[in-house]
């Protein structure tokens, strides 16, 4: 009786198995270390000292605002970039992922010099409208707005162009206008990828700092965010920053938690 040989190429490389190990721990110390340090005797007592309810308030707040410009914008953009061709298309949707590769710094450098006093638009708001928006609430919203509406779009994008047009041709054929095939028909294709991308452009805007403090400021109970108060705490007070990290750590694994098997992996296999 003869033993079929397994096929060379099956199975797992076990070269590939240490670094795997190595990736976990790398990715999974840092946030052991997070709850290992925390002072929990000591937190009702921190987050009192450092008005923690304002800044989580104000985050929350800034946050679902600027997912609901990303929705309001990104969602059309993420179709028109699927859908149709036009001459500079592929500058276009470099412009759209620029801010995922830019250093946040610099985004809200240039943020500053687009949208401020001085700046090539911000100078017409502040002239014709008396609007100015660095370092205030606006400018917050704007600045995280600006760093997270991409993971939405890239999202959308690629679940617009995989999503079945025969559904769309169908209804088409009926008689259904365009604005109705989209909001009944392509939109419900999609949903798996729109709440995954929701999620993702609503969490990187809660987390984001860098363009935050450049254009939105750093002001107690006015432009101060969760991580502009943790840097701040930081400087000071490590042991607050690590107390003050924990909130924004329970929302990321509450997220994941209820999210991950139900939308991310659907979206991820669309």
């Amino acid at each position: 009786m003869r033993h079929r040989r397994t096929p060379g190429g099956s199975g797992t490389p076990l070269l590939l198995v240490p670094p795997a190990v190595v990736g976990v721990l790398f990715l999974l110390v840092p946030t052991l270390a997070i709850l290992v340090r925390a002072p929990w005797s000591s937190l009702g007592a921190i987050y009192r000292d450092n008005d923690v309810a304002a800044a989580l308030k104000l985050s929350l707040v800034t946050s679902l605002q600027a997912l609901l410009l990303s929705l309001v914008f990104g969602v059309p953009l993420a179709w028109v970039l699927a859908r149709i061709r036009f001459p500079g298309l592929g500058l276009v949707r470099a412009a759209v992922t620029i801010p995922l590769v830019l250093p946040p710094v610099v985004g809200g450098v240039a943020l500053f010099l687009a949208l401020g006093r001085n700046g090539i638009v911000g100078r017409y708001l502040d002239d014709w409208f008396g609007i100015t928006l660095p370092f205030s609430q606006h400018g917050v919203v704007l600045a995280e707005t600006f760093v997270a509406m991409p993971f939405l779009v890239v999202t959308l994008e690629g679940a617009f162009r995989t999503a079945d047009r025969a559904l769309e041709e169908a209804a088409a054929t009926l008689g259904a206008r365009r604005l109705r095939i989209f909001t009944r028909v392509t939109l419900p294709l999609v949903v798996p990828s729109l709440v995954a991308g929701s999620v993702l452009c609503w969490a990187r805007a809660l987390g984001e700092f860098g363009a935050t403090v450049l254009f939105g400021g750093n002001v107690p109970q006015s432009t101060q965010t969760m991580p502009t108060l943790i840097l701040t705490a930081f400087q000071h007070q490590p042991e607050d920053a690590v107390a003050l990290s924990l909130p924004l750590l329970l929302v990321a694994v509450v997220l994941l938690g209820a999210l991950r098997d139900k939308w991310l992996r659907p979206a991820a296999a669309s």
